[in-house]
C-alpha cells in the first residue's frame, strides 16, 4: 500500500462548506484545535473526528482524495506503542494513542480547509481577523500575505520534488549504476535542488507582487462573513460546549 499525497489545493465543488467565508473555517479549526489541546480526552477527540467526517460529507470530498498511509506508517505507530508500553505501561500507551489521534485530527482539519477554500481568499480573511492588531501598528497585511504565500508555495514545492524524483527515475540505468557521484541522487541533492527552485520562484513572485502594486492589493479583497457563517459558528460553539460538558461528566 502506497501513500497517496493529498492535493494541497481547492477541490472543485459548490457545497455549503465551499461557500463559507475563509475566516469562518479558520476560526472553527482554531476553536477545535484549542479544545482538543486543552482537553485531549477520548470524547473530545471523537467529537472532533466526527466533525471532520461531517465536514467532508457536506463538502462532497471524494473518497479517492483521502490518502492511504503506507505500511511503515503503521509500523512506526506500533513501535512507538511498544516502547511506550515498556517504559510507561498501559497508561502511557493510551496517552501515546491520544497524542497520535490529536495530531492526525488537526492535520485532517487543516487539509479540509485547504480543500474547500480558494487560496485567493486566505490572505484577506487573515488580514480581517487580525485587524485589531493594526491598533498596535503591527504589519498585519504583511503577515497575512506571508501566511497565504506559504500555503500557496507548499504544493508547488512538493510538486517540484516529485518532478525531480520522476526525472531521476527516467535516467538510463547504465548511468545510474556507473558509480560516478553525479549519477546518484541523494535526499540532500533533492532538497538543495528544491530550495534553489523555491528561491527562484520566490524572487519571481516578489517581482510580480511589486509590479502589481505591493502586498496591500492582496489583502484588500472584499470578503466578510454572512448568515451561513454565523450559523456555522453558533453550531460549532454549541457542539464544543456539549463535548466539553460530556468530557467533564465522564
Amino acid at each position: 500500500m502506497t501513500l497517496r499525497t493529498p492535493p494541497l489545493r481547492q477541490l472543485p465543488g459548490d457545497s455549503v462548506i465551499h461557500r463559507l467565508w475563509a475566516g469562518t473555517k479558520l476560526i472553527i479549526v482554531l476553536t477545535l484545535g484549542v479544545m482538543t489541546w486543552v482537553l485531549p480526552t477520548w470524547p473530545s477527540l471523537a467529537f472532533v473526528a466526527l466533525f471532520v467526517v461531517v465536514f467532508a460529507l457536506l463538502a462532497g470530498i471524494p473518497i479517492g482524495a483521502i490518502p492511504r498511509p503506507p505500511w511503515w506508517f503503521w509500523a512506526l505507530i506500533g513501535v512507538g506503542m511498544a516502547v511506550t508500553a515498556v517504559s510507561a505501561g498501559g497508561a502511557g500507551v493510551l496517552t501515546f494513542l491520544r497524542g497520535t489521534a490529536l495530531g492526525l485530527i488537526v492535520l485532517a482539519m487543516s487539509i479540509m480547509v485547504v480543500w474547500t477554500t480558494p487560496m485567493a481568499e486566505i490572505a484577506p480573511a487573515i488580514a480581517r481577523l487580525m485587524a485589531p492588531l493594526r491598533l498596535l501598528r503591527l504589519p498585519v497585511d504583511e503577515w497575512a500575505v506571508c501566511i497565504a504565500l506559504s500555503l500557496r508555495g507548499l504544493p508547488l514545492l512538493m510538486e517540484e520534488m516529485r518532478m525531480l524524483r520522476a526525472s531521476y527515475r527516467l535516467r538510463p540505468t547504465s548511468n545510474a549504476n556507473s558509480g560516478h557521484p553525479s549519477a546518484e541522487m541523494s535526499i540532500i541533492d533533492m532538497v538543495v535542488a528544491a530550495m534553489s527552485s523555491a528561491m527562484r520562484r520566490a524572487a519571481e513572485m516578489g517581482e510580480a507582487i511589486t509590479a502589481r502594486g505591493g502586498t496591500g492589493r492582496l489583502t484588500a479583497y472584499p470578503s466578510r462573513p454572512g448568515r451561513a457563517d454565523v450559523v456555522a459558528l453558533v453550531l460549532t460553539a454549541l457542539a464544543c460546549a456539549g463535548a466539553i460538558t460530556l468530557t467533564v461528566l465522564l
